[in-house]
């Protein structure tokens, strides 16, 4: 479809107002756009309301969607689901079975586009340079999951999707400096981080949405990857915290996710390109 076939008049559900939902739904706003946002908690539901954003509160199982009215929540031309799989035994399956309960109540709706929020941890470490080329499957529980949920929304044809797939968050309140501070013997000291800026992934995605780009696949991670053993020991440095000491002598895992084609595709600059000059 074409970009100049959206306007400003349409509108968006995001399904998951946290971190990164809360501020990208209030940028939507300000752009003109009719957004819905949903949280899991009541006590929740202000703070989307204060910034323009129509609350929702909604929760999902593998058994079933948790609320008042989610075909109001869904009456939108556009829905980013942004939540990651939880942490549990059953993730695999889990988190997948929440998809697709989501994925009919989508069909049973009004929304053309989906942007599904999802994570390089889908790709497991191959000691290389990553593309959106490579298909492997993933090590992790949580890639697993995740990359189930990408193939049951993609295998969709009531509505088109885009994933994109973020390195690890950072920005504003989520610094690194207390991940490893003090620890000892952290493996994987000269392994290359891949991690991505708050305000990166928002002007991604706004991009994204922008310029109606739909049915793809993309990576996202700052340009820049420095070791573990250098950021997270300058990160500790300058919050005064212990500085964390690196195994030596073991194998090397690692990936270097490579951001080329996003850039590219919405001729986009990171504002954050180099995750040291944040710390």
């Amino acid at each position: 479809m074409e970009q100049n076939e959206y306007t400003k008049d349409r509108s968006i559900s995001i399904l998951g107002c946290g971190w990164l939902g809360l501020p990208l739904a209030g940028l939507f706003v300000q752009q003109g756009y009719r957004v819905k946002g949903s949280v899991t908690s009541e006590e929740k539901l202000a703070a989307l309301f204060e910034r323009g954003i129509l609350p929702y509160r909604v929760t999902i199982t593998n058994q079933a969607i948790d609320c008042d009215d989610i075909q109001g929540f869904l009456d939108s031309d556009i829905l980013i689901i942004n939540f990651p799989p939880s942490r549990r035994p059953d993730i695999n399956s889990y988190h997948p079975a929440q998809i697709a309960l989501l994925i009919k109540a989508i069909e049973a709706s009004k929304v053309q586009h989906v942007l599904f929020i999802s994570s390089t941890s889908v790709y497991p470490d191959l000691n290389r340079e990553i593309t959106e080329k490579d298909v492997m499957p993933p090590t992790k529980g949580s890639g697993q999951a995740l990359i189930q949920a990408e193939n049951l929304l993609l295998a969709q044809t009531k509505f088109t999707t885009t994933i994109l797939r973020l390195g690890g968050l950072i920005g504003y309140d989520r610094m690194p400096a207390r991940f490893l501070a003090g620890k000892k013997d952290v493996e994987n000291g000269d392994a290359p981080i891949n991690v991505i800026h708050q305000d990166d992934c928002i002007g991604l995605i706004s991009a994204l949405i922008e310029q109606a780009v739909w049915e793809d696949i993309f990576h996202a991670a700052a340009d820049e990857h420095p070791t573990r053993k250098v950021y997270y020991t300058l990160a500790a440095q300058k919050a005064g915290l212990e500085v964390p000491t690196f195994a030596e002598g073991k194998p090397l895992c690692f990936k270097i996710i490579n951001s080329d084609k996003i850039k590219r595709r919405l001729q986009y600059t990171f504002k954050y390109p180099n995750p040291l000059a944040l710390l």
